[in-house]
């Protein structure tokens, strides 16, 4: 599981952080994180795909939205137990043993 995160998660952050940088220009000096490459990259993706380059950016998220909650379907689907019982600690119903008394011998009165 953990080769899937990081096969999955590595990619992910790659992407968002060259989509980020070139499309800001902070180029650092590196002619890939600059704003003429980034708009040469998305000409070209949409030349090869037959649709215009402005509409790419928006399937591409989409696609990694897709992809994420795969990958999460997939880490509950496999720790699905751990998750249950969590649930069931954090919201469910407190047990007749954890349910404190109110009455103490100080609160009681001996009133008729």
């Amino acid at each position: 599981m953990k080769w899937l995160l990081i096969f999955w998660g590595g990619p992910v952050m790659v992407l968002t952080g060259w989509y980020g940088l070139s499309y800001y220009d902070m180029s650092f000096g590196i002619f890939m994180l600059t704003r003429e490459a980034h708009d040469l990259v998305f000409r070209i993706y949409g030349h090869i795909l037959g649709i215009p380059p402005e509409t790419i950016p928006p399937l591409v998220a989409r696609a990694m939205v897709v992809d994420t909650l795969i990958v999460f379907g997939l880490v509950a689907l496999r720790n699905w137990r751990l998750i249950a019982a969590w649930c069931r600690r954090r919201f469910g119903a407190p047990q007749s043993s954890e349910v404190p008394s109110l009455a103490s011998e100080a609160n009681l009165s001996s009133a008729p």
